[in-house]
């Protein structure tokens, strides 16, 4: 290790970083100053990485938890030689610049994960340790290793204080992560205060109870830094926690060590603080030993990367099999789902989460690469892969996670996976607990992960478990998140047609909310239009035989209850399943007025949940059928009918019209 040039490099970052936060006044100094002397020993001597080719499959994974500090990871690609100009880092901040406030997957190169929300990093950095412990037990062969690398997180207290990130250590020190490597920026200070205002636990102690391998070193000794993460590289069995003692904001004696380090209140001493480091006046400065340093860096890496192409070569050449199955995870190949799936008996009358499980299985078999997990229930969310496996720390090739009642730490595991992009991950829960997990599955769809999320107990047909386990805003909630298909299919062809169109969806995630009670197979329909009713989102399920004077809209399992009312309401009434209005509104606008004809403003709508979303398509002359105030505890069809979700109050609401 060159330390007196890494030391320099040190001083370079935190000068981009002062500068950059000084030009925009706005941003974080705390970190990537306090921090510096751990980003010049990972990115200028230890991480296995290859600026040219930043989704290098075998790179060290570097994922910056405390996303505020994004100075300091945008310093660092840089000075790696990562496609990120200079005077993108002199826009950090700006509007259409690839340097954000905070990192954001597919802005930025190098950028491995969205980060920002705290302690999401954390658990974001156990979802590709796994997702490459994983790769490596299906990939590597007793000839050749093309997958041995190591996840790196660097996070903060509050990363740690959020219980995202304990939830998910938790889980991989169970599992054994021992390619996870934490390094943690522990400076004794938050945003409003001194640490000890609001902590005085033992971090160390609760990561050693967790089963992690834990060491403390100066965050400032580069010797320390790098004796660390190689003895933690070297170390089997456990993930890493490296608490790193360090001052934030370094560098600025006016504020350093304090929690006014934090943000940008050391910008008015940015001119004082530049001249005390070394530097010129110049802005935005690197010195040309640094900025060759890191060209030649970048010439070694790449050769190395070369040398292990060389490896990944002559392991294709002996597993074409291998290869194309590798190929097609991280190409997003999807098969035609549909086709596989076979049709159920037009007498089936089962739930849709039951339908689900039937309709994974065949799923699972034409996608290999197919993981499915679940928050302590399998056995109620019956998304199981037959003769998948379970992942363990003594078989990581297991389709099966289980996640423990770990519900917001799934999700953000589950993104993860999706960051990796070699896997594709589904997790379940009940839906009403999908608010564990929002912060995660919001990152989700900012990040447009193809994750999905197979959530059951839909509605207030949960029955006697009262309304502390019936959704009834739920569906609506999660239908106001941009980017996410909300999906809840009505009976078990809709439902067959509901994981085609997540699985084939590569482009966001996808949340299908399945129900526990047995539900009529809509026989009426023919199979094909259901299906394929789904990917459009919404289809005419009951076409008007006469002049159209109604129209009822309905999703999921009241469906039926739509059909039996148009029934009796006659021959000038359509029904219109919408299982997926994100869907629908992605349809043209022909297909649209051809399932919902302006020219008939006579609507009505009924869903077990909320009535805000269906405004939208029943307008200001049409009526809601819904349920806008908490559940109970009953049987289900018993609340059901209190609450009005029947046959006879669709009709009396329309005829109302």
């Amino acid at each position: 290790m060159n330390k007196a040039i890494l030391q320099l490099a040190a001083r370079d970052a935190r000068g981009l970083a002062i500068d950059a936060v000084t030009a925009c006044k706005s941003g974080h100094l705390g970190l990537p100053l306090g921090s510096a002397d751990i980003g010049a020993v990972l990115f200028g001597e230890a991480l296995q990485i290859d600026p040219a080719a930043p989704r290098w499959i075998n790179r060290d994974r570097f994922i910056l938890s405390a996303g505020h500090g994004s100075m300091f990871l945008y310093a660092w690609l840089h000075l790696s030689g990562f496609d990120l100009p200079l005077d993108q880092v002199k826009k950090f901040r700006q509007l259409h610049s690839i340097t954000p406030g905070h990192p954001e997957f597919h802005e930025t190169p190098g950028v491995e994960a969205t980060t920002g929300p705290l302690g999401q990093g954390v658990a974001n950095g156990v979802g590709f340790a796994m997702s490459q412990k994983m790769a490596a037990a299906r990939f590597n062969t007793p000839q050749h290793t093309i997958f041995d690398n190591h996840v790196v997180v660097l996070c903060g207290d509050g990363c740690l204080q959020e219980g995202v990130s304990a939830e998910a250590s938790s889980l991989a020190g169970h599992l054994g992560l021992d390619n996870l490597i934490v390094f943690f920026d522990s400076n004794n200070v938050t945003l409003d205060a001194m640490l000890n205002v609001s902590q005085s636990e033992d971090v160390g102690a609760r990561y050693a109870a967790y089963g992690w391998h834990v060491q403390m070193i100066d965050g400032h000794n580069m010797d320390e830094i790098l004796s660390a993460f190689n003895k933690a590289k070297s170390t089997k069995g456990k993930p890493h926690m490296i608490i790193c003692k360090t001052i934030i904001g370094k560098g600025i004696p006016q504020v350093e060590g304090t929690n006014k380090a934090h943000g940008e209140a050391g910008v008015k001493f940015s001119d004082e603080a530049r001249k005390g480091l070394g530097l010129p006046d110049e802005k935005f400065y690197l010195s040309p030993e640094v900025t060759t340093y890191f060209a030649e860096l970048k010439t070694k890496r790449a050769e190395a990367h070369a040398v292990w192409q060389k490896e990944f070569s002559a392991w294709r050449d002996a597993n074409a099999e291998l290869a194309a199955l590798l190929d097609a995870g991280i190409e997003q190949k999807i098969p035609d789902l549909l086709s596989l799936i076979p049709p159920f008996k037009s007498e089936d009358t089962i739930a849709t989460r039951k339908a689900g499980s039937i309709i994974l299985q065949p799923i699972a078999k034409a996608m290999p690469l197919l993981v499915s997990g679940s928050a302590d229930l399998f056995g109620s969310t019956l998304n199981y892969i037959e003769g998948g496996g379970d992942f363990t720390d003594q078989n990581c090739e297991g389709r099966n996670i289980h996640f423990g009642i770990r519900e917001h730490a799934m999700c953000a595991i589950m993104n993860g996976y999706a960051y990796d992009g070699i896997f594709r991950i589904a997790g379940a829960t009940f839906l009403v607990f999908s608010d564990y997990g929002r912060p995660s599955i919001r990152v989700a769809a900012l990040s447009k992960l193809p994750t999905t999320y197979i959530f059951t107990h839909d509605s207030v047909a949960v029955g006697e478990d009262g309304p502390t386990h019936e959704p009834v805003e739920t569906v609506a909630a999660l239908r106001a998140i941009p980017g996410l298909d909300v999906i809840r299919p009505a009976d078990p062809e809709e439902t067959a047609g509901a994981f085609a169109a997540a699985m084939e969806h590569t482009n966001g995630p996808t949340l299908l909310a399945l129900c526990r009670q047995n539900l009529p197979n809509l026989n009426d329909i023919p199979v094909n239009v259901r299906r394929q009713g789904v990917f459009k989102g919404a289809y005419i399920a009951r076409k008007e035989t006469a002049a159209l004077e109604v129209i009822i809209l309905s999703s999921g399992s009241e469906l039926n209850v739509a059909l039996d009312a148009a029934k009796i309401l006659g021959a000038g009434a359509r029904v219109v399943s919408m299982p997926c209005m994100e869907r629908f509104e992605r349809q043209d606008a022909a297909y649209r007025e051809e399932v919902l004809p302006s020219s008939c403003r006579k609507r009505v709508s009924i869903e077990a949940g909320i009535s805000d979303p269906w405004f939208r398509y029943v307008g200001l002359d049409g009526k809601t059928v819904a349920i806008d105030r908490f559940g109970l505890s009953a049987p289900g069809s018993t609340v059901l009918k209190e609450l009005g979700m029947t046959t006879e109050n669709v009709v009396k609401t329309a005829q109302s019209l």
